[in-house]
């Protein structure tokens, strides 16, 4: 017991001796590079950590994985080329149907409408205008030139290259399609 007190007592005075510190000044550092850390130099091509560096460009002729190259330019002779000649690699089945009706639900309705009208609710609030239903008689749409304006945009509507991806693409191509069918 004798020494349970003497140890208690040792321990508040260590710790008060501890606590009556300056505290301008850094005391002691647990884990000093938590505080002080190491620079990198993003644009150097040798890093300190590594041989190579994650910031080099990549080797020429190579494709990131999961991007598919497209071929056609974002002009309008790119637009004519891809409404004749671009062709859906997917099958055409109701899986390929129902994701691009689901995406169709996410990225083009609010603009396009349910139908394929051009009634969307940006349309029905007047937000913005003139979009076409894709029976126009004008449109005249085939595949290709649906999905390089999924690429590249026309007109008000922007690129939705970054958003979705070569299938998702495609799959929303179907499902146009099958509303311009409906619509006719």
């Amino acid at each position: 017991m004798r020494t349970y007190i003497k140890n208690s007592v040792v321990l508040v005075i260590l710790v008060s001796l501890a606590s009556c510190s300056n505290k301008r000044q850094r005391q002691f550092q647990y884990m000093p590079d938590m505080y002080v850390s190491v620079p990198y130099d993003a644009d150097a091509s040798v890093s300190l950590t590594s041989e190579i560096s994650s910031n080099l460009k990549p080797v020429e002729k190579t494709i990131a994985r999961g991007w598919v190259p497209y071929e056609y330019e974002n002009s309008n002779q790119g637009y004519d080329l891809a409404k004749a000649e671009l062709k859906s690699p997917l099958i055409k089945d109701e899986l390929n149907l129902e994701n691009g009706k689901k995406m169709y639900g996410i990225y083009c309705v609010s603009c396009h409408g349910k139908k394929g009208d051009g009634n969307g609710w940006l349309v029905q609030k007047e937000k913005i205008g003139g979009v076409p239903a894709y029976n126009d008689a004008g449109r005249n749409i085939s595949e290709g030139s649906i999905y390089h304006v999924l690429m590249y945009g026309k007109g008000i509507m922007g690129s939705h290259s970054s958003q979705l991806t070569h299938k998702e693409r495609w799959q929303i191509t179907q499902y146009v399609e099958k509303l311009k069918k409906d619509l006719n």
